[in-house]
């Protein structure tokens, strides 16, 4: 290939590249195929006499590479746009890759010594410094490079971009293979007597070594765990770690030794630590680092300025997980054809065969269109058939019906109550849709006057289901407005404690805002949700749904016909299952297809 070719375009190997035209229209300059995530692409620096266009290109081009600091990417710049840039500041995901269209100016006298070229395409997710994401619904996007005549080594006036903003620019494809989803990981606040439990916190690293620190990706995700939670979350979550600790200066890599032992070189920050604040430090790494390295991590050790501070191994670290859960396999509840709800006993996979569980909700005289049961598998909560009272009663003991803990006013079903849903703290959740008055309430304990939630970001919104985190601080809501219904995923804050506490949702964010109908939604393990839901003019489709709202064509998951409910476990190996109009209820075991458990039944749940 020619120099010209390259001129512009990063040398990639196992990908091909093709020249770059010097004019002609608008076009999008794609750097690499899309989903090959081993390719490596190196940059390759302006050719002399390069014009306007080749320099956009190559600069445009370069940011896709692995080039060290960004050093070739900055010969596109002029001297001083080129020590100013800053390319950690954050990440513009676009569609496709970047339209570049111009020059603006057609004052000859003008064009000889400066011209603009403008970036266009579809922002689809915009990525912080903190490196988290956030999906958006598409949106026009357009940036001006501004490009000069500068003299260089030679004496020669060579074309350069002397504005260029801050961070990185890629399509979709470039970004799939530069950087991967992974997850830090934080305490949040626990009630007095129960352990504190972890909280993901889901950030993009780089694949491999990143350009500006020259980390792999465990010590990336390392470092992003030292420096904080993300924005949204830091209000309800804490690190252990005390302030200011870092990995040791010229820390790059991160691997477990023969033994499975993980070495991690702190500052001499972490020495602040006392023993009980260390093994929380070293449960956060572990936890982080779990999914993360390709051998197993079978212990941690936190190393501070003087040697060995604590060590954690895998084995030890149950009392971190905050799981309020019975400790046995979940078991899996429905209301059959009778209002009646039932139990699938754990570990029959859904295969088991379902018995009415004690008490009213399995033999009482009211019939239940919906079931929600606590974590611990000894509370359950039902709404009645006409969606107008839940009930609380015990799973465990035979008793006396009791009256409802909440009652709608609405006049049509439809608007009445959800279905309820239950948080890692114990505490029970539902919505009612009322039109003079929806409300989105709590009961401490599932029992006691139910609390009002504030949803201040939910403006015209109604919240039509509601589904609660295993740790307590996040809340999934389908709302519609207008003619959709969308997922939104909130932060759940509480204020003060005992019969003072009061709780709101803050911060609402639209999750797979690609699917403008959703219908139904359940968490799946600790950081995603799995989600039914249409494209515009586009058929049903179940999908996995990152914390963060992100997706990808991966967790697309088999079709399944006419679904209403959909019900996942923390544990995720047990089956997806979900309701459905034809087949009753259905179950997806990993690596099966879907298969029928129940033809008569509805509103299956798992504990939560």
């Amino acid at each position: 290939m020619r120099v010209s070719a390259l001129l512009g375009c990063a040398v990639v190997v196992l990908a091909g590249c093709g020249a770059m035209p010097d004019t002609g229209e608008v076009k999008a300059v794609e750097a690499s195929r899309a989903g090959d995530a081993q390719v490596q692409v190196y940059a390759v620096p302006p050719r002399e006499g390069a014009s306007p266009l080749e320099i956009v290109d190559g600069f445009l081009e370069s940011m896709t590479s692995d080039d060290p600091d960004f050093r070739t990417t900055r010969t596109y710049l002029t001297k001083e746009a080129g020590q100013a840039w800053k390319p950690s500041e954050g990440t513009t995901v676009l569609a496709k890759a970047p339209n570049r269209n111009g020059p603006s100016f057609h004052d000859k006298e003008r064009r000889a010594v400066e011209t603009t070229y403008t970036l266009t395409g579809e922002q689809v997710a915009a990525v912080d410094a903190q490196s988290s994401y956030r999906p958006l619904a598409p949106t026009d996007y357009s940036q001006g490079l501004h490009l000069v005549r500068e003299k260089g080594a030679d004496g020669k006036q060579e074309w350069r971009i002397d504005v260029v903003p801050d961070g990185l620019v890629l399509g979709q494809s470039d970004f799939k293979r530069l950087y991967r989803p992974v997850n830090k990981y934080y305490f949040a606040a626990a009630p007095a007597g129960s352990e504190p439990a972890l909280v993901a916190d889901p950030v993009y690293v780089r694949n491999r070594t990143d350009p500006v620190t020259r980390m792999d990706t465990a010590t990336q995700t390392v470092r992003t765990l030292l420096e904080g939670p993300s924005n949204w979350l830091r209000p309800v979550v804490d690190s252990s770690f005390p302030a200011g600790t870092t990995l040791r200066k010229g820390v790059t890599s991160l691997a477990p030794d023969d033994q499975n032992v993980l070495k991690v070189r702190l500052s001499k920050q972490a020495d602040k630590a006392g023993p009980a604040e260390c093994r929380m430090m070293a449960a956060q790494v572990l936890f982080t680092l779990r999914d993360l390295t390709s051998a197993r991590v079978g212990q941690v050790e936190l190393q501070g300025e003087h040697g060995p501070l604590c060590s954690l191994g895998a084995d030890d670290s149950a009392e971190f997980e905050g799981d309020s859960g019975s400790g046995a396999p979940d078991s899996q509840y429905f209301v059959d054809d009778k209002g009646h709800v039932q139990r699938i006993p754990a570990g029959s996979k859904g295969l088991g065969d379902p018995d009415p569980v004690p008490g009213p909700l399995g033999s009482g005289p009211v019939a239940m269109s919906a079931v929600g049961v606590s974590r611990d598998e000894q509370q359950g909560a039902a709404v009645s058939a006409d969606q107008q009272h839940l009930y609380v009663s015990s799973l465990v003991t035979d008793g006396e019906a009791t009256a409802p803990v909440v009652t709608s006013q609405a006049k049509s079903a439809d608007d009445r109550l959800s279905a309820p849903s239950w948080d890692g703290r114990g505490d029970l959740w539902v919505a009612d849709r009322d039109p003079s008055g929806p409300r989105l309430l709590r009961l401490v304990g599932g029992e006691g006057e139910p609390q009002e939630v504030a949803v201040p970001g939910l403006g015209a919104g109604r919240i039509e289901a509601l589904r609660l985190s295993a740790d307590g601080v996040r809340i999934a809501l389908r709302v519609s407005e207008g003619d959709h219904t969308t997922l939104r995923i909130g932060r759940v804050e509480r204020h003060g404690s005992g019969d003072t506490e009061r709780v709101s949702v803050e911060d609402l964010r639209t999750a797979a805002p690609q699917l403008t109908d959703v219908s139904a939604v359940s968490w799946s393990g600790r950081s995603r949700l799995v989600v039914v839901g249409k494209e515009e003019g586009g058929v049903q489709q179940v999908r996995y749904v990152q914390a963060d709202g992100s997706t990808s064509s991966s967790g697309v998951l088999p079709g399944v016909n006419q679904v209403t409910a959909v019900a996942a476990a923390d544990d995720e190996q047990l089956p997806l299952m979900a309701d459905t109009e034809s087949d009753g209820i259905v179950k997806l075991s990993p690596g099966d297809n879907w298969q029928t458990v129940l033809k008569e039944g509805s509103s299956l749940v798992y504990p939560g």
